[in-house]
């Protein structure tokens, strides 16, 4: 069994790294240094190039692209850390990954085996997913050849959505559905407590919500809570849910009560085919999603090879590790080359920061005010961990339907079990059968669990820690022992920006960032926000908008994920988005 993550095949890792731009007397184009290769930095490089006669220099500290969107290749099985569902409420997005990716318009090798209903690329199809392709209501034909999956790689994928709850050995649905069903398996005792502790909690609701354990205790009732949500959101952050903001609770949960919740459930035995069909376009295609024939990291290594040919720079191991300010602005930008420790500088008009705020605070030359550098150095990270597992198949079963190797239809499944530490199992057959190398008899599964660097389970060997994944599988049902056949680990430092430690001040490093005209920060790490890959392609985009215009205003960069509903969530459902 290896133990080790084998090296990703990359369409943007050359052998040899790219020089540099010359910093000679010579006269030269408006520079952009942009610090990280995920989606944020890749997006600014693309539309710079597109939109701007200001060329990009890409810096990106590891061999990697994309980020954490980014995709590792174990022995021909692909790994997405996290899960990455391409689907966003923002039409912008929608296009420049259609555009990048375009839609399949043929089965997938798992279409029939599996029985999804997919709706290709025809031109009413992209006037239902994508309306804003089609301003005027009717698209006409499609000008874009749809590529076929089985004999094309460059094609962007429509899956089906289905993520479960795992709690008491049993399924629960995700997101969290009050049915008669949920009922039984919760236990009528149970049920009517859940009902009692919610009525409690709009009788007398707490005033301060603060924190997350009083959002969701007036959101859903007590029982409710520490039965579905507490678990899972300390098991995600380490830490008890009355030390987190309730910043994050406000993005991720929908703002509605137990009673919506019924009501929609009640509702739905009365809603036609087409009312039905029209809500899942509202509420950003709950149901379906689309994803990258070999997972996330497809899109952005297309990305910067792109970006590379229309006359950009991507540059992997090469760290920035100096920021100088001069009058006031960013003037100059120091990089490391990892292989050897050679450091140059770069003058540059734009710096673009992905990297986390606390680093960036770290290499600014002169440091920043004594405030500033104080809640920097407070602001708390959550690591993450996946260990892969191949397995002939999995214990457990959707009873009375068959699937290739026996698997669960779930995309992701959520370990609600208080006696292992894994938080979130991913099936990546269902995610593309193309991130598995033989999908019809092997099932390739992801074992997610959120660490701090440094403590027990980051510090485990990886032969032990893929033992240990194995441990807990078995020990609830998941698979037996016998059928596992390889595994992997690999870890994914500061995945979340949490919600915890100096958070709470985070304004006094925006002030000071903003005081500073050419640096703009982006990206999830970069804001210290928990930003999904659309959002953060989006801070991207409007800092280029404003730069094409002319402007230094990038004060509405924060403005993005500030919705109190959270977009990729049903239109009347109490859950919680968990990723």
């Amino acid at each position: 069994m290896a133990t080790l993550l084998a090296p990703t095949p990359r369409l943007d890792a050359p052998a040899a790294l790219p020089p540099l731009p010359n910093d000679g007397d010579a006269p030269r184009r408006p520079r952009a240094v942009i610090a990280g290769a995920g989606p944020a930095g890749l997006t600014a490089a693309w539309e710079l190039l597109d939109r701007t006669d200001v060329v990009p220099v890409v810096c990106e500290a590891t061999d990697a692209t994309g980020g954490i969107a980014q995709t590792f290749v174990h022995h021909g099985n692909r790994i997405d850390i996290g899960g990455h569902r391409f689907f966003s409420k923002s039409e912008r997005v929608m296009r420049w990954w259609f555009n990048v990716l375009p839609l399949q318009g043929a089965p997938a090798a798992d279409t029939a085996a599996m029985g999804h209903e997919i709706d290709y690329a025809t031109h009413a199809v992209v006037r239902w997913l994508c309306p804003e392709l089609a301003p005027d209501g009717d698209v006409g034909p499609v000008t874009r050849p749809a590529p076929d999956p089985e004999r094309e790689d460059a094609v962007m994928l429509q899956r089906p959505r289905l993520s479960r709850i795992f709690y008491r050995r049993r399924f629960f649905p995700y997101p969290l559905a009050i049915t008669l069903g949920v009922a039984a398996r919760l236990g009528w005792v149970n049920t009517v407590a859940i009902g009692l502790s919610y009525l409690k909690a709009r009788l007398f609701p707490r005033k301060d919500e603060t924190y997350l354990d009083a959002f969701f205790v007036n959101r859903f009732g007590r029982r409710l809570y520490e039965t579905f949500f507490r678990d899972y959101t300390e098991k995600v952050w380490g830490v008890p849910c009355h030390e987190i903001r309730a910043d994050w609770g406000a993005q991720r949960v929908k703002g509605l009560s137990l009673t919506r919740a019924v009501t929609q459930a009640v509702r739905d035995l009365f809603t036609t085919t087409a009312e039905k069909r029209r809500e899942e376009r509202e509420t950003s295609l709950i149901t379906r999603f689309f994803y990258p024939k070999f997972g996330p990291g497809q899109m952005w290594e297309t990305v910067a090879a792109q970006v590379r040919t229309a006359g950009g720079t991507v540059r992997h191991l090469t760290e920035v590790v100096g920021v100088r300010l001069t009058d006031g602005r960013v003037s100059h930008v120091t990089v490391e080359d990892a292989r050897t420790r050679r450091r140059e500088t770069l003058a540059c008009d734009w710096f673009f920061s992905t990297m986390p705020i606390r680093r960036l605070v770290e290499i600014m030359d002169p440091p920043p005010p004594p405030n500033v550098r104080e809640v920097a150095a407070g602001l708390r990270y959550r690591d993450f961990m996946t260990v892969g597992l191949l397995v002939r198949k999995l214990a457990v079963q959707e009873h009375g339907r068959r699937t290739p190797a026996a698997r669960v239809p779930d995309n992701w499944i959520y370990v609600q079990e208080g006696d292992v530490r894994v938080g979130r199992v991913q099936v990546f057959n269902n995610w593309s059968p193309y991130m598995v190398a033989d999908p019809e008899r092997t099932v390739w599964i992801g074992l997610e669990y959120f660490v701090n660097a440094g403590d027990d389970l980051w510090e485990t060997p990886d032969a032990d820690m893929i033992a240990f994944g194995i441990e807990e599988m078995v020990r609830i049902g998941f698979l037996d022992r016998e059928d596992v056949l390889d595994g992997c680990v690999l870890r994914m430092p500061k995945a979340y920006p949490a919600y915890v430690g100096t958070y709470e001040r985070l304004d006094e490093v925006r002030d000071w960032a903003s005081s500073i005209p050419n640096l703009i920060l982006v990206g999830r790490n970069g804001m210290h926000r928990y930003n999904n890959q659309d959002h953060s392609m989006l801070t991207a985009m409007l800092a280029v908008d404003e730069i094409a215009a002319g402007g230094e205003d990038f004060s509405r960069l924060w403005d993005v994920n500030l919705e109190m509903v959270y977009h990729e969530e049903p239109g009347e459902a109490a859950s919680v988005q968990r990723r």
